[in-house]
């Protein structure tokens, strides 16, 4: 029992919604990066190797 009591007062502290935000934060930037990189850098610089 005093290892759900410790995970409870660990949950009730704000580190496990600080750590889902990070996650979900991160996996957006990940998606915008994703996006940035496949429509905006890529087109250029496979015109530019064609020749």
């Amino acid at each position: 029992m005093k290892i759900i009591n410790e995970f409870k007062e660990f949950a009730l502290r704000g580190n496990m919604i600080k750590m889902a935000v990070g996650i979900v934060i991160g996996a957006s930037f990940n998606s915008v990066v994703y996006s940035l990189v496949k429509n905006i850098l890529l087109p250029p610089l496979s015109r530019l190797s064609q020749g």
